[in-house]
């Protein structure tokens, strides 16, 4: 898979860097644009938190198409770095913040404010989907009333899961990957 790039807005067309080694599993172009499609009316002037950010390439994509800040939440440090250059690069530093930790810890905290979106995409296999979902269940502030998350799997990784504020209300298959979109529920 070559670098990740910028599908729309003001970095279109410009290629990140990727993370070195295979410790983050990319999102395909394919995947992203399907995504941005579909919530291409929430994604202008939204605060956009993208947990275990990878090369970052979602988040910036939500600032490159007008998002007003973006989160990013990285344990990797080469991933970490990574995320910094990349905003860099594409000249969207300015309205984001990168957050070298892990992202189920982050969501154990208070939380400091609410996001419209939130893009989740773990390490496969390892039921991290769930738990950083259990999480955000547990500590709803997190997510604005009207907002919406966004997991990013394999799809032999889905299993129905119930939670208290957070439901399921449509899934997409593209190949191997399964994006599942819940909004709050109160």
């Amino acid at each position: 898979m070559g670098s990740p790039r910028i599908i729309a807005g003001k970095a279109k067309g410009m290629h990140l860097k990727s993370v070195p080694g295979n410790v983050t599993r990319p999102i395909t172009d394919k995947v992203k644009e399907a995504l941005f499609n579909i919530i291409a009316m929430e994604v202008a002037g939204s605060h956009f938190l993208d947990l275990f950010g990878g090369t970052g390439s979602v988040g910036i994509e939500a600032l490159s198409r007008g998002a007003e800040s973006a989160v990013f939440v990285e344990k990797n440090r080469s991933a970490f770095i990574t995320i910094k250059k990349n905003l860099e690069l594409v000249g969207l530093s300015e309205n984001a913040t990168v957050l070298n930790q892990d992202a189920l810890k982050f969501l154990q905290k208070e939380a400091s404010s609410q996001f419209d979106i939130i893009f989740i995409a773990p390490p496969q296999y390892k039921d991290i989907w769930k738990n950083t979902l259990s999480l955000l269940d547990a500590n709803i502030n997190w997510i604005h009333p009207e907002g919406l998350v966004i997991v990013q799997i394999d799809v032999l990784e889905y299993e129905n899961a119930v939670f208290n504020s957070l439901e399921e209300f449509d899934q997409r298959r593209y190949g191997d990957t399964l994006l599942v979109f819940y909004s709050v529920n109160l």
